[in-house]
């Protein structure tokens, strides 16, 4: 009989974190706790993945890292992999939009983050001092943790704090065996981020992925160990070009000529 592996995903309802919930779901042993505010869709997934827990619940809102907690606790009473993906975008320039938007930002993409991570440890260092599997922590975070565009300026500033915690973290859990890992994806077209501009122009199209490289890089950087993964690859030379040419990278992405939906969320 395989070991169990329990994962926590947040935003599993559609998107990136669907993708993911379904990846995990090939796992020898696994037994998933599927997060989102869309109860119908959690379900229906959990469902068709031959069962899970499912949590509905806003991660933003007093409480909703101790509810995910307990339905740990009860179901599983172990962890072997949390999944931080929840998130969402409200584009607009801050003269227009002020320190509101920021704030919402760093709530759902940043602050809930750290709530519920905060609130899983425990459980996590429990199940890394026995389990004969790697525990894990991912964060997906986005290339604007490297790379900021105009309008995005706020999202990039939650990402770009998920991304410096992320990197502390992993060095402080190191002793404890939780690894942590860091996934920054570029364009992905899901319900919240549909990326529509992008796709409709043959020009840019290649810019965009699917959830489901996102999904794979999640188990190459939690199961699979791996620090840090971009997707596409080839992202990581925006991150690269931002430390050794940030002129260029200012003059090319000072216009937003990447523009997507004003406001959307994925979880």
């Amino acid at each position: 009989m395989s070991e169990s592996f329990v994962a926590v995903v947040t935003g599993a309802s559609s998107g990136i974190g669907e993708a993911t919930a379904r990846r995990l779901a090939r796992e020898p042993g696994a037994k998933l706790v599927l997060v989102a505010r869309r109860e119908e869709r959690l379900t229906s997934l959990a469902a068709e993945l031959g069962g899970a827990t499912v949590v509905a619940v806003d991660l933003t809102e007093n409480g909703a890292p101790d509810r995910v907690r307990e339905a740990v606790e009860r179901e599983h009473g172990e962890l072997h992999l949390l999944v931080n993906n929840a998130g969402g975008s409200w584009r607009g320039a801050f003269a227009d939009a002020g320190w509101a938007n920021v704030e919402r930002h760093m709530k759902l993409n940043f602050e809930a983050q750290v709530r519920l991570t905060e609130a899983l440890l425990p459980i996590l260092h429990q199940t890394a001092r026995t389990a004969s599997r790697r525990v894990a922590i991912v964060n997906v975070a986005s290339t604007a943790a490297r790379v900021s565009r105009p309008q995005s300026g706020a999202y990039s500033a939650s990402k770009f704090a998920l991304a410096g915690w992320s990197d502390s973290l992993r060095a402080e859990e190191q002793a404890s065996g939780v690894h942590v890992g860091l996934v920054l994806p570029g364009f992905v077209a899901t319900e919240g981020f549909p990326a529509t501009e992008l796709r409709a122009n043959a020009m840019t199209r290649w810019l965009v992925s699917d959830p489901e490289p996102v999904a794979e890089a999640i188990v190459q950087a939690g199961p699979g160990g791996k620090a840090e993964r971009y997707v596409p690859r080839m992202y990581w030379l925006a991150a690269a070009l931002r430390t050794l040419a940030p002129g260029l990278v200012r003059r090319a992405t000072a216009g937003g000529a990447f523009s997507t939906a004003t406001a959307v969320r994925d979880d």
